[in-house]
């Protein structure tokens, strides 16, 4: 890891359940300008056990609290989906920066009032699309700005696999639980087809609109048959670039995930792996201009870091954001929502712009 850079964004993390034992607390402390300055968690056991295990210089069970410490400069929200825009909103008005899990709201009324609340701090927040910082989808995204032309098409798919969970317990940490962790209302699992799309669907959406920019409007089916959710989306973006997008869960195979792209100075084909094994997507960009294929290695595949990371620039330093922002997490509900909306009304178009309520 690179050393400790002298001036680091002081962080607390709200939650301390899985995404932030598997992900965050480990880029807070492995951060060049970045550092786990306390942890937030209703849960006594859970809390102090992750403030120990990781080295936090605080522990709070009150988040109003840890939002009252001046010391506490950004907050990471890594909690349920439901408590994502309350938290997000309370953090701004409290003076702090936000990094702010997927997907950013569960409707896009409530992604509305949070772009308002962003605009109102004139504060750094931004969405955890951490594959914005894989560098095979980084050298990707550069081709396409500066080399390729026309964007002509676009295919993406994400679909999960019925063996990732051996095969990710054999890599994360060992989780731990507490019977006293705060849960949302409603169990967010009761309906796995909103619960697949928030949870898969929002990382395909971003990737798609990483590369090929903002999505006008939708057509999409749905299959459910043999234990499967299969979504297939036709994809119209506003540069005028034809997409089609494919999630399915869960696939009889391993993780598949990745992308095709073509445009008039060449073309892209990416292959993307379980995020949790921290490599890098193998991308191979071809130059029509030299008739060849280029790939790089993407040596650091740590992506939630290299996530926070990029964020601390952009507090610290003030320079221009490299991830999602608010309008990017707005956009992914609204996609999300859009394809839902199409799926009830039997593939019928619907325009992003038109739709409201949640998945």
């Amino acid at each position: 890891m690179p050393p400790k850079e002298d001036r680091r964004l002081r962080v607390g993390v709200l939650g301390a359940g899985q995404i932030a034992q598997a992900a965050h607390f480990e880029s807070c402390t492995k951060a060049a300008n970045a550092d786990l300055f306390a942890i937030c968690d209703v849960a006594d056991d859970l809390r102090e056990r992750m403030a120990i295990t990781h080295g936090a210089e605080k522990s709070f069970s009150d988040y109003d609290a840890m939002l009252a410490d001046p010391e506490v400069e950004a907050v990471i929200i890594a909690t349920a989906d439901a408590f994502h825009v309350p938290a997000s909103i309370r953090a701004l008005e409290a003076g702090k920066h936000v990094l702010c899990e997927k997907p950013v709201g569960l409707t896009v009324e409530e992604a509305e009032a949070l772009k308002q609340a962003v605009a109102a701090s004139g504060l750094t927040f931004q969405v955890g699309h951490m594959k914005r910082y894989d560098a095979g989808l980084q050298a990707a995204k550069r081709f396409i700005d500066d080399e390729m032309g026309d964007l002509v098409a676009l295919k993406a798919w994400y679909c999960d696999s019925t063996h990732r969970y051996p095969m990710t317990d054999a890599v994360q940490p060992l989780v731990v639980t507490s019977a006293r962790a705060r849960k949302p209302s409603e169990n967010p699992k009761a309906n796995l087809r909103r619960y697949y799309m928030l949870a898969h669907g929002c990382h395909l959406i971003d990737t798609a609109r990483y590369f090929a920019g903002d999505i006008v409007a939708v057509e999409a089916r749905l299959s459910e048959r043999g234990g499967m959710w299969c979504w297939f989306v036709d994809v119209e973006f506003a540069n005028g670039t034809l997409g089609h997008l494919d999630l399915t869960v869960a696939v009889r195979m391993d993780w598949h995930e990745g992308f095709q792209i073509y445009g008039r100075n060449g073309s892209v084909l990416g292959k993307t792996f379980n995020p949790w094994y921290y490599k890098s997507s193998e991308v191979d960009i071809f130059r029509e201009a030299d008739g060849a294929t280029h790939r790089v290695l993407g040596a650091d595949g740590h992506f939630y870091r290299r996530q926070l990371e990029g964020f601390a620039r952009t507090v610290l330093q003030g320079g221009p954001m490299t991830g999602a922002d608010v309008n990017d997490g707005l956009a992914s509900v609204r996609g999300m929502v859009a394809i839902a909306r199409s799926v009830e009304a039997g593939g019928k178009r619907v325009a992003l712009a038109d739709v409201s309520g949640g998945v």
